[in-house]
């Protein structure tokens, strides 16, 4: 008897993306439809959560249909809806949760929630299979964390930061550098033109720690940046922002080989907006060459917030029997081992 199909539809409204993807089997991507809203937030400098809310609310139901479309799947075959639970913005998360429910409901397939953090893991499972067990490596705007995973579904964190996230640390320091948002893309242009020969600091914190702490990092600049404009000094923003990222580099490569070694580990996965950032995956790249880890990184269209992620990480999720009743609500602060 032929083995059926698994057709999960994924749904991601955690923050300013609305997304909506089908993939089978948990590893082929069918479609991914993904409508940014960059260009809303750019003139606040920032994401406004009840502007993502509303556009997420005007285009979910035309997203969902048209990653239908694109996969030739119509809603009746889907085998699940997978949709991010949290965490989020839970205005923005809400959106994509009801519509999950409601699509549940309608078509009486199973509902499966899943972790934001998860979904930039398996990110990677839909280029190559994950080969377990391994360290992930998951940098955003919103979180910098060490995941240690033996199988599929199983989550042990390592190391978090303590403070800012490194993507939210660029987005500071890009605005008082007067660069556009987002500004990880925007520091990473201009750093191309500069030198890193500010001797900006790392924190390590205690030793053999494998957490995180941009703050200070982020203080210095902004502090070094002042007492220049004080004291008349000419400044070059270029060299500024090619300093901030090696220091910001500095520690999460460090950190990720720190914490393969501590567990005897040699597959390695970085994940996350941030990881889209050349230098990052140049640098990461080389060290994990020379320490002899198998490296796996997405394609840049997979780095950011999409639905196929969300999908990829729900299949295994269904796989495993994992249902959520409709009942489930929105979780902004959601663990990731539950």
């Amino acid at each position: 008897m032929k083995e059926q199909r698994c057709w999960i539809l994924g749904i991601e409204t955690s923050c300013d993306e609305t997304s909506a993807a089908v993939v089978e089997d948990g590893h082929r991507l069918l479609s991914n439809v993904i409508s940014s809203q960059v260009k809303v937030h750019q003139r606040f400098g920032g994401v406004v959560p009840e502007v993502a809310s509303r556009r997420h609310v005007e285009r979910i139901t035309w997203i969902i249909q048209e990653a239908l479309d694109r996969a030739r799947v119509r809603q009746q075959d889907l085998s699940a809806v997978a949709v991010t639970q949290g965490p989020g913005l839970v205005g923005a998360l809400l959106i994509g949760v009801a519509a999950a429910k409601s699509l549940s409901f309608s078509q009486g397939i199973p509902l499966v929630g899943v972790h934001h953090i998860a979904g930039h893991i398996y990110a990677s499972h839909l280029v190559k299979p994950l080969s377990f067990p391994l360290i992930a490596l998951v940098v955003s705007g919103g979180h910098t964390e060490l995941i240690h995973m033996e199988a599929h579904n199983r989550f042990e964190r390592l190391g978090r930061t303590r403070d800012d996230a490194a993507g939210e640390a660029f987005d500071k320091v890009a605005r008082v550098l007067e660069l556009p948002y987002p500004g990880g893309p925007q520091i990473e242009a201009l750093a191309r033109k500069g030198r890193p020969v500010i001797d900006f600091p790392r924190a390590w914190l205690e030793p053999d720690s494998l957490d995180f702490s941009f703050s200070g990092l982020k203080s210095a600049v902004i502090n070094w940046l002042h007492r220049a404009r004080q004291q008349g000094r000419q400044i070059n923003r270029a060299d500024l922002a090619a300093s901030f990222q090696a220091a910001v580099q500095d520690v999460l490569v460090e950190k990720a080989i720190r914490a393969a070694r501590q567990t005897g580990v040699s597959n390695l996965v970085l994940a996350g907006g941030v990881s889209a950032n050349t230098p990052l995956r140049e640098a990461l790249t080389q060290r994990c060459h020379q320490e002899g880890i198998d490296l796996r990184i997405p394609p840049l269209e997979l780095c950011t917030d999409n639905a196929a992620m969300i999908a990829a990480a729900g299949t295994y999720r269904f796989k495993d029997g994992i249902r959520d009743n409709l009942d489930m609500n929105a979780e902004p602060n959601l663990p990731l081992a539950r």
